[in-house]
């Protein structure tokens, strides 16, 4: 899903707190991310957003021993800052940490991948990335564009700072130092059929 705000489901001068936006989005029939007291729908992902997020989680989940993969249905929550949101892939390779019994919320991703779209690269590359790296355990962030065979891995390094490898081509591969996997484009973007861009 794509994951820029549609709608404000709470009146910023009626904030929410974290147990009742829990509260509602358990019983919700669409997901919202929050923030600071407010809701925001999530608008629904493209085709080719769906194929390639499911294509990235089933390599990351045959390639990976004593790792757990989840899929876009678990939050993830950013203790520091307190935000709520759903990757497209997360990974957990230490033992897991939930905020409560439900078990749908992870504290401790180890890497986390976000599939771009035109309406929320800004968003992915730029505030959620800042918010990503007050998360301890985040090691990896990958971004994977939906418009060409091309994926950008950020790394955290020694003393924070984050190193970034890049791939493009699908017969080019991706390799994870952290995870210690290597990804081939081809099976990262399989059955996915690329569109020639018009230049602005």
């Amino acid at each position: 899903m794509d994951k820029v705000p549609v709608m404000a489901l709470a009146s910023p001068a009626q904030k929410l707190t974290e147990a009742e936006y829990l509260a509602i989005e358990r019983k919700a029939e669409f997901k919202s991310e929050f923030y600071d007291g407010e809701m925001f729908a999530m608008s629904g992902g493209t085709w080719a957003h769906s194929v390639i997020s499911l294509n990235v989680g089933g390599e990351l989940r045959q390639a990976l021993k004593g790792c757990v993969v989840f899929e876009s249905n678990m939050k993830v929550k950013v203790e520091f800052t307190g935000l709520y949101t759903y990757p497209d892939v997360t990974v957990a390779c230490e033992e897991q940490q939930f905020v409560d019994d439900e078990t749908d919320a992870l504290l401790n991703p180890t890497s986390i991948v976000e599939v771009l779209s035109e309406s929320t690269e800004k968003y992915d590359r730029g505030e959620k990335f800042r918010q990503y790296q007050q998360i301890a355990s985040l090691k990896e962030y990958m971004l994977v564009s939906q418009h060409a065979p091309r994926v950008e891995l950020l790394v955290r390094e020694m003393g924070g700072t984050w190193r970034l490898y890049q791939a493009e081509g699908l017969e080019e591969k991706i390799t994870s130092p952290t995870l210690g996997v290597t990804l081939e484009l081809q099976e990262i973007f399989a059955n996915v059929k690329f569109e020639a861009r018009k230049m602005r």
